[in-house]
């Protein structure tokens, strides 16, 4: 079986032909905004520019004529974006006379990272730009343990990134000037029950930097409180839940530092880490190509009628049949 998955929830415009197996080929296609942060609508101005080209450049290497259904990522993510991939996604259904699935992009984080692991039955951090969430399976419904009460932790790090005139996306540069960062200094330490807040923290940072602290000090001790923030979480919900495996998804998930603190900690509890490789840790179409073929697989299909975005579309809202 072969799906095309398309994602385009937010500054990523991606298209993807995936097989039981593996990914046949995957083509991407950034929004990069000339300054300060991602504009829904430059977003999907963008990528209602560029779609055209990517799937061109998808099927150069792949028969249109081979594909058996076509997913979209019909939400959470901004609502201009997802509209662009949503009729897309119906575009190219009805010209090829296949099945279409609306996917929802948190799962299909975790479904890439299902494919690509060992993982069995673990709590995930999702950590991306617009989430951040514990999550684990229970019956048949992946259920949010506990979240962020404001922002995500990318676009914690964005925020930052931005404050200190980097170019978005500011995560990897955070990362990467962490890295010089010697001195430790105090930043609110948020953790609320099993959720989680990064607004304080954002704040604080940004009076630090005008103060004049350091900036690769500032990122390390950014860094430092924020992943041991998600890491609290995390470990308590497998206490709670008694299991003995992570799995880190989301583009943050690429970040260096919050697997070395995770992997730390499962050390310390002789449980198992897990991440998927790069390429399917930030958005991307394989992932919404292979759980769409999952979601064809078990019978669920989207009529053209129903395939309305989902902006809010949350991971709990998902019966998973597999």
């Amino acid at each position: 079986m072969l799906v095309l998955g398309i994602e385009g929830t937010a500054w990523n415009l991606s298209a993807s032909v995936v097989d039981e197996n593996d990914v046949i080929v995957q083509v991407s296609d950034q929004y990069v905004p000339s300054s300060g942060g991602i504009h829904p609508r430059e977003a999907a101005q963008h990528h209602s520019s560029k779609i055209s080209g990517v799937l061109k450049k998808v099927f150069n290497s792949v028969d249109p004529e081979s594909i058996d259904g076509v997913a979209f990522s019909i939400g959470p993510g901004m609502g201009p974006c997802l509209r662009v991939v949503a009729t897309a996604g119906r575009a190219i259904s009805l010209a090829l006379d296949v099945p279409l699935v609306g996917v929802n992009h948190c799962v299909a984080h975790i479904e890439a990272g299902m494919w690509k692991t060992d993982a069995v039955d673990p709590v995930i951090l999702y950590a991306s730009g617009g989430n951040s969430q514990v999550i684990s399976r229970r019956g048949n419904y992946y259920r949010v343990f506990g979240e962020t009460l404001d922002i995500g932790i990318g676009n914690a790090l964005d925020k930052l990134g931005r404050e200190m005139g980097l170019s978005h996306p500011g995560g990897p540069k955070i990362e990467k000037l962490a890295r010089e960062g010697k001195r430790y200094h105090s930043l609110p330490y948020s953790v609320k029950g099993m959720d989680f807040s990064f607004s304080g923290l954002v704040t604080s940072a940004k009076t630090l930097l005008q103060k004049g602290i350091k900036r690769e000090d500032l990122c390390f001790s950014f860094q430092e409180t924020a992943f041991s923030m998600l890491v609290e979480v995390t470990e308590r919900a497998m206490a709670y839940l008694d299991k003995d495996e992570v799995l880190l998804v989301g583009g943050v998930g690429a970040n260096s530092r919050l697997r070395q603190m995770l992997s730390v900690m499962c050390s310390d509890r002789s449980a198992r880490f897990h991440c998927p490789p790069d390429h399917l840790m930030g958005d991307n179409g394989a992932m919404i190509a292979h759980t769409g073929m999952k979601m064809l697989t078990h019978g669920l299909k989207t009529d053209i009628e129903s395939s309305k975005v989902k902006p809010d579309y949350r991971v709990d809202e998902v019966e998973i049949p597999w």
